[in-house]
């Protein structure tokens, strides 16, 4: 892995810090990652399936808005209550998702970003110790506000790509 890694001289100090920061802005980047595989479409190219057993660009909209509306929930419930339980989420048993796919494309992709926007900025003013404040999860065994938002990232990085993958038939990525 030689020059993929910095070299390890054995004094490095593990900044805390610029992890959460780094993960802030990795959402951020996925914020305008969207914002870029939707931009131009009608909602013919929103609501199109390659498949019928695939999500459209619509419906992988909807799902990232929805987990990130859970999660964030999911980090205030942490933030005020000292180690709360938390419940699996399972987007085929949410009537909110359901709902969310009467709106168009468009306005989805709107309120995301205004949502992605809020839970930004409400992340970067955690104090360090704020990040390590945990919840009990059935599915995860150390489970704190740093563990979620990189689940976040890495749950939306999937959808990312396949949100690419669908935006592919109509034409080349604005950029």
């Amino acid at each position: 892995m030689s020059g993929v890694l910095p070299e390890k001289t054995g004094k490095e100090v593990h900044d805390k810090n610029q992890t959460h920061r780094r993960l802030v802005e990795r959402l951020r980047e996925h914020a305008g990652d969207v914002f870029r595989m939707t931009k131009g479409l009608d909602e013919s190219a929103f609501t199109s399936r390659p498949e019928a057993d695939s999500w459209s660009l619509k419906e992988l909209v909807a799902h990232i808005r929805r987990v990130q509306q859970v999660f964030a929930s999911r980090i205030e419930t942490m933030l005020s209550k000292d180690n709360p339980s938390l419940e699996s989420y399972s987007a085929e048993k949410d009537p909110e998702m359901a709902a969310m796919l009467n709106a168009e494309g468009r306005l989805l992709v709107e309120v995301f970003l205004k949502e992605r926007h809020a839970l930004a900025e409400r992340l970067e003013k955690l104090a360090p110790a704020e990040w390590h404040r945990t919840a009990g999860h059935p599915e995860f065994a150390d489970f704190d506000v740093h563990f979620q938002v990189e689940f976040l990232i890495h749950h939306e990085a999937n959808h990312l790509y396949q949100m690419f993958v669908r935006r592919i038939p109509f034409g080349k990525l604005p950029h």
